[in-house]
């Protein structure tokens, strides 16, 4: 998703906008490590956004929702930015087979608190609730169940897309199957989404019935994993990244399931970070005595309670601006995937690596992941995936790129909603269908209309 425009270093003229009028503000992705000052327009309906097009004659658009993608994937140096988190309203939504039809700014957190009630959740949820339908789209996300329930396309029925000569067309695998393939994980380069219609999934209830188990290494973290991958609705596991020798890998595993019982806790937070720490703050020391007692907290014998749907899905959500505790430098989050066989090889090396560095990453997580994305750049394939924030610090981007590396040799791929780094030679053997991406790029937006920083860093449409 590309997500919270409400961070500081936005402008105060920024966040009154109530126009489609061209204006003048700073966009950043959440990890902070680069900020655009840019022209934008913020629409207020499809018309308006039908409009930009013409508003912005002659210059390059990303579409920019609410800045939770980690780097550039919705940033445009060379461009322009429709900002488009004022298209959030749900038009309709059929309590029989909870199918929902929104725009493409309505939240997933918004669709929780709205529909909850009525007996239902989203079907897939990333990390945060603060994620619109458009970037969830965009970027093919996946949540804590993508082994039974595989990523967001899976259940989506169509969508609406702008595209670059200003038409609107309504997109589903059936009518214009190269089309959907390429907008979905296709980061925001095929045209501008405007409605969406997702399926919900059924739930009696808001919470959520979690085991929490102590992995103590990483061979029994993975034998977790595998044991309960079959069976558990939702599984996701948080290491101890700068744990080292007998330890490495060790962590907490969660098994959740959706219960009966409805807590009625409104978890939507309301403490925030006031202000950005210092930099160097979270260093291997401080972030090591943080992973001991967090790794403590769970009895040696495991234990179960029933958690808020909300807090367990999206546990950082109640700390706003939490990206501050990184400091003014910002942070790099580095996810891959790597394939059933190569996994225990791939990720011992991948946290060898990381405990040398001194990386000094408290928020690592673990999980397995099923069957393929439907997009030409979706991220899921079956395996285990690995993600974590990495302060930023002078010769850091090395570390990731060595990272970056093994995966590659492993057969893995990276996460572009979270990359920032990846080199286009990097990019095209993680993704064999780039070039099938480009072929239908240029049959839509023969001019290159819609381009951000990552599609020029990564070397998209490089010879238009």
């Amino acid at each position: 998703g590309h997500a919270l425009a409400c961070c500081d270093l936005l402008d105060y003229s920024l966040m009154v906008a109530t126009t489609n009028q061209l204006q003048q503000g700073e966009f950043s992705g959440w990890g902070h490590t680069a900020t655009n000052r840019n022209t934008y327009s913020r629409p207020l309906s499809t018309g308006e956004l039908q409009e930009s097009l013409d508003r912005h004659s002659g210059r390059s658009l990303i579409a920019y929702g609410l800045g939770r993608s980690y780097g550039d994937t919705a940033l445009n140096a060379r461009g322009d930015v429709v900002w488009t988190d004022q298209l959030n309203r749900t038009e309709s939504f059929d309590a029989d087979s909870g199918e929902l039809v929104c725009e493409s700014g309505v939240t997933i957190r918004q669709i929780l608190d709205e529909r909850v009630s009525a007996g239902f959740v989203p079907s897939i949820s990333p990390g945060t609730g603060f994620v619109t339908v458009g970037g969830a789209l965009a970027n093919d996300i996946h949540g804590k169940n993508h082994d039974k329930d595989g990523s967001f396309a899976d259940h989506v029925n169509w969508f609406e897309l702008v595209l670059a000569d200003g038409n609107v067309v309504q997109v589903d695998r059936d009518s214009n199957p190269d089309l959907f393939a390429a907008t979905v994980g296709g980061i925001g380069l095929t045209g501008l989404i405007t409605r969406v219609s997702l399926n919900l999934k059924p739930a009696r209830g808001d919470s959520v019935l979690v085991t929490e188990i102590r992995c103590t290494d990483l061979d029994d973290f993975i034998a977790k994993l595998v044991e309960h991958r079959e069976t558990a609705q939702y599984s996701v596991g948080w290491v101890d990244a700068v744990a080292t020798g007998k330890s490495m890998g060790r962590g907490i595993l969660q098994i959740g399931r959706l219960a009966d019982e409805s807590l009625n806790r409104n978890t939507s937070g309301s403490l925030a970070v006031p202000f950005w720490l210092p930099t160097g703050l979270l260093n291997r020391y401080t972030v090591r005595a943080f992973n001991e007692l967090y790794f403590r907290r769970v009895p040696s014998k495991g234990r179960e309670s029933l958690m808020p749907y909300a807090k367990f899905m999206y546990p950082l959500d109640a700390l706003h601006d939490w990206y501050k505790i990184y400091g003014k430098r910002g942070f790099y989050q580095f996810q891959c995937v790597l394939p059933d066989d190569e996994a225990i090889a791939g990720l011992q090396s991948l946290f060898t690596t990381i405990s040398k560095s001194g990386c000094s990453s408290f928020l690592a997580v673990i999980k397995t992941m099923g069957a393929s994305g439907q997009g030409l750049l979706s991220f899921p394939m079956r395996g285990f995936t690995l993600a974590l924030d990495i302060p930023r610090r002078p010769g850091i981007e090395a570390v990731i790129n060595d990272l970056e590396r093994m995966t590659v040799e492993r057969g893995g791929r990276v996460y572009l909603a979270k990359d920032t780094t990846l080199s286009p030679e990097y990019f095209r053997e993680m993704y064999s269908d780039a070039g099938r991406f480009e072929d239908i790029l240029r049959e839509h937006d023969p001019t290159g209309r819609f381009q951000s920083d990552m599609s020029r860093r990564i070397g998209l449409r490089a010879d238009d």
